[in-house]
């Protein structure tokens, strides 16, 4: 009997997209560990630029919660405006509809529980493969970033870490952009609470 095919989530950076979710400047002070998600999230829009990948950004409510934060430089990337708790507003699916070759989205961004999630279960139902970056994710409380996790990961995403992605990016160190990549990785992503332990005592992942 033959097995049932399995997605394993392999990456190709060629079939691929960014999406940095509303990244702005009025959540500072709320986000747990908003300055290392931004660090790192700044790590994965250098590696899409290093590998020639695209980059969809949104923004909710930019009127009311400002601009993306002056760490990530979008200056050159058409941003999003959104009052919608999904990066997938109409205009941002007519984008990625006329990228026809796109197969994974990449996902960085605030809030878990929320536009993170929401996108995600978006997206899984287009068929697209989602990967988070669960080190430049987070919410106002750890137990929604938490839940939110376990949540995605239940409806068919795959969580994992910015190195592993950049890595898995480049597929081998003789990849043409791999210098700028293990440039970024050369300094570990700072900690962001990702192994904090549960009532139980389980990890938090």
């Amino acid at each position: 009997m033959a097995s049932l095919a399995r997605n394993l989530g392999k990456i190709n950076y060629k079939s691929s997209v960014l999406f940095l979710c509303d990244m702005q400047e009025k959540f500072r002070g709320n986000i747990q560990y908003y300055p290392q998600i931004l660090t790192v999230a700044n790590k994965m829009l250098q590696g899409a630029h290093a590998m020639d990948m695209p980059v969809i950004v949104t923004e909710q409510y930019p009127k009311g919660l400002g601009p993306t934060v002056s760490e990530l430089d979008v200056s050159q990337l058409k941003v999003y405006p959104k009052t919608q708790f999904s990066m997938l507003i109409p205009e941002v699916v007519d984008k990625l509809s006329s990228m026809k070759e796109t197969k994974s989205v990449i996902l960085c961004g605030i809030e878990t529980q929320v536009c993170v999630q929401n996108t995600v279960l978006d997206l899984l139902e287009k068929n697209y493969d989602v990967h988070i970056i669960a080190d430049a994710c987070s919410s106002r409380t750890m137990v929604d970033r938490m839940f939110s996790f376990q949540r995605m990961k239940e409806a068919g995403a795959f969580i994992t870490t910015s190195e592993s992605m950049l890595l898995a990016l480049c597929q081998d160190a003789a990849h043409p952009n791999f210098k700028p990549i293990q440039k970024l990785i050369w300094e570990s992503a700072p900690d962001s609470g990702l192994l904090n332990t549960s009532i139980k005592g389980e990890t938090a992942l």
